[in-house]
């Protein structure tokens, strides 16, 4: 768990590709929670003229940038999908980054408690920056569907990227509270709204006991 000296209390949330990540953090974040997203902070350490981008060119050449400078992210995913060495080579030039930018975020949050989602919240040591982890899980079925719908991509490919993040049952361990969307966006918000208050309340009694 994270440390008492942290100004905030931190939700993290995480759940496989099609669970609900970005529904979950829209509705928290239409009730006035921070919501720091580690997706945009690992982008943001490989723009153009981040030192992170500058080894990435070093490593694999000028080829693995567009011709404008910016990252090829997608020749970057077929190089490492494959390749566990080059995979571990990049997590371990990234992820120390991306961590050190999460942790500023969350100190400057202004909300009560603050959200930090990452699809890898749980292989990458972020876990260890949050409070509470909240873990949103759907049957594989959906997740194929909707992976399917919103990315217009197959349902081979669906399963593949899910066989290729942690095991459901895994993730699950980490969970301190559990939110199940099978259902509708209505009944997601209901639970979604009872946490949220829950959270509230818990963190009020516990400034009242100081």
């Amino acid at each position: 768990m994270a440390s008492k000296q942290k100004r905030h209390f931190v939700v993290g949330v995480t759940g496989g590709i099609g669970s609900g990540k970005t529904a979950v953090t829209n509705y928290l974040a239409s009730l006035g929670v921070t919501i720091v997203d580690a997706d945009i902070a690992a982008r943001a350490i490989v723009e153009p003229g981040q030192p992170a981008l500058d080894n990435i060119a070093s490593h694999y050449g000028a080829g693995i940038l567009l011709e404008n400078g910016n990252l090829n992210r997608r020749k970057l995913r077929e190089i490492i999908f494959d390749n566990p060495a080059e995979k571990q080579w990049l997590e371990q030039l990234l992820h120390p980054e991306i961590n050190a930018l999460l942790r500023q975020q969350l100190a400057d949050a202004t909300s009560p408690y603050v959200v930090l989602v990452s699809p890898l919240l749980t292989e990458t040591g972020q876990h260890t920056l949050c409070d509470h982890i909240l873990v949103i899980d759907t049957p594989e079925h959906v997740q194929v569907d909707r992976t399917v719908a919103r990315d217009s991509t197959t349902e081979e490919q669906a399963l593949k990227i899910i066989n290729s993040q942690i095991q459901r049952e895994k993730r699950l361990s980490f969970a301190d509270t559990i939110v199940d969307n099978s259902g509708s966006l209505s009944e997601l918000h209901d639970t979604l709204e009872q946490f949220h208050n829950d959270m509230i309340t818990a963190l009020f009694n516990k400034g009242s006991d100081h």
